[in-house]
């Protein structure tokens, strides 16, 4: 017995000893995977296409902020805001060329490049909002269409996701009411995209300008009305300093969304677990970006008509000829096949999914009317 425990103890010594240090080599990996985790860092620099005091550069700034969190170190975003190293209409080149990382902007920006791209964003009225045609993005057939459109035809380096539904925009600020089709013709207007197109079937003459020089232009009367995007936008760039009549409703812009811009080469390098977490970020950066905008565009405008603005409904003289303008725009540009295809991919998807919500949803007017307009 004396003698089997005396062998027994060197061992158990030796084995408690190698517990001891194993566990001590454990507290001190924990401590250094900071140091590790924090030398391992990815920086990029990430510029927006909008003024810093702008709410859609505050929508860069939620969606940074979440992948900077979500990261926990690993992967961090340096937020800079329109011109901070390239020009707004000038950020996909930047970051497909790697002088940027990632950018913030929208697909119609890139108009230029090819008219496709304002489909993406700033397409034709064909009844959708923009959280259906988000849907037509992600299960319609639409994501493929984009990157089709980014990869191989236009022929950048880049990954894109477009996110961030927003409502229909205003018609626009001007200095006088639009009282009708006759009021666009020959007036120097501010818009973006295939809108661009849209309104110069209207008579009117259009300037395509970034967010940040559309109301200095307005104030020394080098343009007569603008469009930018949403009461918010709008209040912080000044708008109702420089025109006193807010036309909203309109067909020219009716589901626009906002688009996330990554170098692809800078993506593809990433960890597999940070480019998943860069998309969950963009999937709960859309949703908190949708709410964030009920609540502040609908305090904005209360805001806006309290300065003393004159907010007025299109009329619906200008809805039906924008639509006839926008039948012409459409097809003219269908010349192009791939411009043809993605527009009827969004045609078969708004059919089903716009007319299964006209047939399915009760209108909300008649409850709102109930509840707030009774006699």
């Amino acid at each position: 017995m004396t003698k089997t425990t005396d062998a027994a103890t060197p061992s158990r010594r030796k084995f408690l000893k190698g517990g001891a240090i194993a566990a001590g080599t454990a507290v001190a990996g924990t401590v250094a995977m900071p140091n590790v985790s924090r030398a391992q860092t990815v920086k990029m620099k990430f510029q927006s296409t909008w003024p810093s005091k702008d709410i859609f550069h505050e929508y860069a700034a939620d969606f940074s902020k979440k992948v900077n969190d979500m990261a926990g170190g690993r992967l961090e975003l340096e937020l800079l805001a329109a011109g901070a190293v390239v020009p707004a209409f000038q950020l996909i080149d930047a970051v497909s060329t790697g002088v940027l990382d990632g950018g913030h902007g929208v697909s119609a920006y890139w108009f230029g490049k090819n008219k496709a791209f304002s489909l993406f964003g700033t397409g034709p009225a064909l009844g959708m909002n923009a959280d259906q045609m988000l849907g037509w993005i992600r299960f319609g057939g639409g994501r493929e269409l984009y990157d089709e459109l980014i990869n191989n035809i236009a022929k950048l380096n880049v990954v894109g996701f477009p996110y961030g539904p927003m409502g229909c925009q205003p018609l626009g600020w001007f200095k006088k009411e639009i009282t009708g089709p006759d009021d666009l013709k020959n007036i120097k207007y501010r818009t973006v995209g295939l809108s661009a197109d849209m309104f110069k079937g209207l008579g009117t003459n259009v300037t395509i300008l970034p967010g940040g020089e559309i109301v200095p232009a307005i104030d020394k009367g080098l343009i007569d009305g603008a469009e930018f995007n949403n009461p918010s936008s709008d209040k912080l760039l000044g708008f109702p300093d420089v025109a006193k009549f807010m036309m909203v409703q309109s067909f020219h812009q009716p589901n626009e969304c906002f688009e996330i811009l990554f170098n692809k080469g800078k993506f593809d390098a990433l960890p597999k677990e940070l480019q998943s977490l860069i998309r969950g970020a963009v999937e709960a950066s859309s949703s908190e970006l949708s709410w964030k905008a009920m609540d502040r565009y609908s305090k904005d405008l209360e805001a806006i008509k309290a300065a003393g603005v004159k907010v007025v409904k299109t009329p619906d003289s200008v809805l039906k000829a924008q639509l006839v303008s926008w039948d012409k725009v459409v097809e003219a540009q269908s010349a192009d096949p791939f411009f043809k295809k993605v527009v009827e991919s969004q045609k078969a998807w708004a059919k089903r999914i716009v007319g299964f919500d006209q047939e399915y949803t009760a209108n909300p007017k008649i409850a709102f009317d109930h509840i707030f307009k009774k006699a």
